[in-house]
């Protein structure tokens, strides 16, 4: 017996129903970003390794744990991308991107990779949307990304959103507030599980990351960032709350929250989905202003975020939110013995220009014919056979009423659009 395979464990196919959905988000997302000025941008879907270990860092799980490295036939080291942000800021860097404007603004989407365990929502090959602006320290940026990826989850019909915000502080705090927190930590290090602990000597603001229950109590107890905030970062999240406010977001500070890469500094947000719960956020990013220069580039401040294809589909199900995928076909042409698919073939062609269009592949009977353009949900069938050929005409079935109409050849294309309402789908 031949063996059946199936997708490897942590991957999953979108099958066509839920590609055509996830076409619509990605559309929505689209459209709104370049309402908002930023421009799509694709990068490869592998990099070299050292472009993950300092752009995402070292110290992460991700780097750490998660990664697909390999070797190519030339012994050079590389990763599937485990997110898209590094990859962006080489590509801003090898095409000297910062010579086009002062400040770049871009979107992209696409899969990602990581070796996690796989569970609701989370994936080994999933699918994020994102933005990136770079060239700017404005919380004005900060804001914007925010409130940008605040419409367009609303946009698709999602409610019950709220916006996790806090800040990281200046390298400056950081490293005052990291060497606070591993103090705190090491009186607590029996209460921490082993990936913690491994956390703890790499970076300890990782800890404060953990979505374990009984490192989050431990965490519960952890001084706040906010103690040791200088005054310019306070500034700048005070503004991004109330650019934000005026912006429609509904947000609330989280002082615990530090999100799982390396390379943020100040802002740092996610947008969460109530019924769906705080720990499975839908997206977040922030403020990266060291990136750029870890990556080989001059000092350049950034911003942005990221959002997961995947649960935002699950969202969009407890919301009960049913996009619609309008994926019928209007036309159904069956073509009636061999001489009948060379006008049927040349019928379809020119039917394309407007209509959706299901020509038949093989010569069945009339009656079969019929029923598969029932179950295609299709409105019209033209019936093309030699006594049609030989009048000049076609006939067509209104599927809707059982009515049949004969209508010259030359003018059929008119005939369906006037009763199709017009519909041109370009």
């Amino acid at each position: 017996m031949t063996r059946r395979f199936k997708a490897m464990r942590g991957t999953h196919d979108i099958l066509p129903e839920e590609a055509s959905r996830w076409r619509l988000i990605e559309e929505e997302f689209a459209t709104i970003c370049i309402r908002y000025g930023y421009q799509e941008i694709r990068t490869p879907i592998f990099e070299s390794t050292e472009v993950f270990e300092r752009g995402t860092g070292f110290s992460t799980d991700v780097v750490q744990k998660e990664m697909y490295t390999f070797e190519d036939k030339k012994g050079r080291r590389l990763s599937l991308r485990p997110e898209a942000t590094p990859s962006v800021i080489r590509a801003y860097l090898e095409h000297n991107l910062d010579k086009r404007a002062k400040v770049l603004k871009v979107f992209y989407m696409g899969p990602m990779f990581r070796y996690d365990r796989p569970g609701a929502g989370r994936y080994r090959q999933f699918h994020q949307l994102g933005i990136e602006v770079i060239g700017t320290a404005s919380p004005v940026a900060d804001a914007e990304a925010i409130v940008l990826l605040w419409d367009f989850l609303r946009a698709i019909g999602l409610k019950r959103l709220k916006v996790r915000l806090n800040s990281l502080g200046c390298e400056k705090c950081r490293v005052e507030y990291s060497g606070i927190v591993k103090s705190f930590l090491e009186g607590n290090l029996k209460h921490l599980c082993q990936d913690c602990h491994e956390r703890f000597a790499r970076n300890p603001l990782r800890v404060l990351d953990c979505k374990q229950k009984k490192c989050k109590a431990v965490v519960a107890k952890a001084p706040e960032i906010g103690e040791v905030l200088c005054q310019p970062c306070r500034d700048h999240l005070e503004e991004v709350k109330r650019l934000i406010k005026l912006g429609g977001v509904e947000s609330y500070l989280d002082a615990r929250l530090v999100r799982g890469l390396d390379y943020y500094t100040r802002t740092v947000f996610e947008v969460f989905h109530e019924a769906s719960g705080i720990d499975n956020s839908l997206g977040g990013g922030g403020r990266y202003d060291r990136l750029v220069e870890d990556l080989g580039g001059p000092s350049m401040p950034a911003v942005g975020f990221s959002a997961g294809m995947e649960r935002i589909g699950q969202a969009l199900e407890i919301d009960g939110v049913n996009l619609e995928t309008n994926q019928s076909v209007d036309v159904f042409i069956a073509p009636m013995g061999g001489q009948a698919f060379e006008k049927a073939f040349e019928l379809a062609r020119d039917l394309r220009l407007n209509l959706r269009v299901w020509l038949e592949f093989d010569e069945r009977k009339i009656d079969r014919q019929l029923r598969t353009a029932s179950r295609l949900g299709v409105r019209f069938t033209v019936i093309i056979g030699s006594d049609e050929i030989s009048r000049g005409i076609v006939k067509v079935k209104d599927m809707t009423t059982g009515e049949q109409y004969e209508v010259e050849q030359s003018g059929v294309a008119g005939w369906l659009k006037k009763r199709l309402g017009g519909t041109d789908l370009e």
